[in-house]
């Protein structure tokens, strides 16, 4: 998603929900909406081979639920923050046992996803990653078209850089899951 420069007036989550679709695209930063265009066709076709990926094997294990861009999920609150990774997965154990709430998920996810845009800039990138780790993401993967390069984090200092030549896993979270990275970006 590619973040536009100007900011809009605070908000709290809350708020951010009633707005009507045409002028919510985009996430709540420490209170700040930022708007977002719409991703383009390499980005979205990274998220939706990840996001079927996850789905068919987090679904066929039982393991939770995947959701996909434009899923909010309440990072923080007073001010709000509020993220849409492009894939976010979360552990069967953390849903509702009744039907799904709507609004935001409240709370972050377990896995957290994010394909980079070409027009993001590093700072931006950086900033989405602390906000994830910092509210309790588990592993968040940033994965780099224009490089074919994924890196994973399961925190600042446990960091790992996979290549197409490496294979993706996430055992803390999907046990048994793996996949070639090539194949997230054939």
């Amino acid at each position: 998603m590619l973040a536009e420069k100007t900011k809009k007036r605070t908000m709290t989550a809350e708020q951010l929900a009633q707005l009507s679709p045409e002028a919510s695209r985009g996430e709540l930063i420490e209170g700040e909406f930022v708007a977002m265009s719409p991703a383009g066709q390499m980005h979205g076709e990274i998220a939706a081979t990840i996001l079927i990926m996850l789905g068919q094997f987090a679904r066929q294990h039982n393991l939770g639920r995947v959701y996909a861009a434009e899923t909010g999920f309440v990072l923080k609150r007073q001010p709000d923050t509020v993220r849409a990774p492009d894939v976010a997965f979360v552990r069967a154990e953390r849903l509702s046992a009744v039907t799904p709430p709507t609004g935001f998920f409240d709370g972050p996810p377990d896995l957290a996803v994010e394909v980079v845009s070409p027009s993001e800039t590093l700072a931006e990138i950086e900033g989405k990653l602390l906000d994830y780790l910092d509210s309790g993401v588990q592993v968040v993967w940033i994965v780099y078209p224009t490089t074919r390069t994924m890196t994973v984090y399961h925190s600042l200092t446990a960091v790992r850089t996979l290549t197409i030549n490496d294979t993706l896993d996430c055992e803390t979270l999907l046990p048994g899951f793996s996949a070639p990275v090539q194949d997230i970006f054939a």
